[in-house]
């Protein structure tokens, strides 16, 4: 498999309360540790990883952070072969403030994003496809990720039927999600939905449900495959009927920090296996249940995937028969 786009940084600083602050009604942290993780594409590919598969990922890596990501890809025995190291480019870093007890659940408090767009010179940019074609070429899957900082482009869907006509392609943007027409599969949360389609659903099913068939077929993709927080997800195909999956472990969530890395992760992984879309995006709200009762950004395992299928078996009425 192999994952490009934009890989991002997550770093999260934890303190307890110490005192309210005399310069400014704001209470004061007492340092205890930091934690740098995989985010945005990276984590999707930590996600891979954490299930049992493999993937390459290619992207642009800049500055002493995106050393640290690069580290942190070899620790979880991830090839970075295909990273290309930019100069004067410095890899997006989300730091999260988390405040709470020593015996208690740390809340975040504030978030610090330092974010930088890849520039657009030609040298970067035929460089960086070549790696994706590298990639690609022997992957079975291949997921595009695209969160804004300029490491997925969309035409190089087209790169990628040209060098592995026989890959999938598999989209997952923040905010030009139609430009990805001609992909096999998106994996849009209901906010990218609405915005995409400029609509606002409120709590209209119906309006969901139109928003959901018109983009899928805009795009022309086979499949659309919609997260939808507590109501679970819908997947989108053509001439079918709007598969319903509900949520899976509950309403109730710690944090959906990268969650949606993980749904398209276990899509992803499941498709290459040889699993039906149908069964991939049972498998991957089964896994998004699991990573948002974790705090942070997480990952889900296999063993923890058998166990919530055994949990919650009934979800599983929800396919239909082959």
């Amino acid at each position: 498999m192999a994952v490009a786009g934009d890989f991002v940084l997550d770093r999260f600083v934890h303190g307890v309360p110490k005192r309210i602050s005399r310069e400014a009604p704001v209470l004061i942290l007492k340092y205890v540790k930091e934690e740098n993780v995989l985010g945005g594409g990276a984590n999707t590919v930590a996600n891979i990883a954490s299930l049992g598969g493999v993937a390459r990922p290619a992207g642009a890596i800049g500055g002493p952070e995106g050393w640290t990501l690069a580290s942190l890809f070899e620790a979880a025995g991830v090839e970075t072969d295909l990273l290309l190291a930019v100069e004067g480019f410095s890899t997006p870093t989300k730091t999260r403030i988390l405040g709470g007890g020593r015996h208690s659940i740390r809340q975040q408090v504030v978030r610090i994003d330092r974010e930088e767009s890849l520039s657009e010179d030609a040298a970067t940019r035929d460089a960086l496809a070549a790696r994706v074609r590298r990639a690609a070429a022997e992957a079975a899957v291949v997921v595009l990720s695209d969160y804004g900082y300029g490491s997925s482009r969309p035409e190089w869907i087209a790169e990628i039927r040209a060098g592995a006509p026989g890959a999938r392609v598999l989209v997952d943007s923040r905010f030009r999600l139609e430009e990805y027409a001609g992909a096999d599969a998106a994996t849009p949360n209901e906010e990218e939905l609405e915005r995409a389609g400029g609509v606002a659903f409120g709590e209209g099913e119906k309006a969901f449900e139109t928003a959901g068939r018109s983009l899928r077929e805009r795009m022309a993709i086979p499949s659309l495959l919609v997260t939808r927080g507590s109501r679970g997800m819908a997947l989108f195909r053509g001439g079918m009927p709007t598969l319903s999956i509900p949520v899976s472990g509950g309403s109730q969530v710690a944090d959906v920090t990268g969650a949606g890395d993980t749904v398209i992760a276990t899509f992803a992984l499941a498709l290459a296996a040889g699993a039906s879309d149908e069964e991939a995006a049972l498998l991957s709200n089964f896994a998004g249940g699991i990573v948002v009762m974790k705090m942070g950004t997480a990952t889900a395992t296999p063993d923890e995937l058998r166990s919530a299928i055994e949990l919650d078996r009934a979800i599983l009425d929800r396919i239909p028969a082959s």
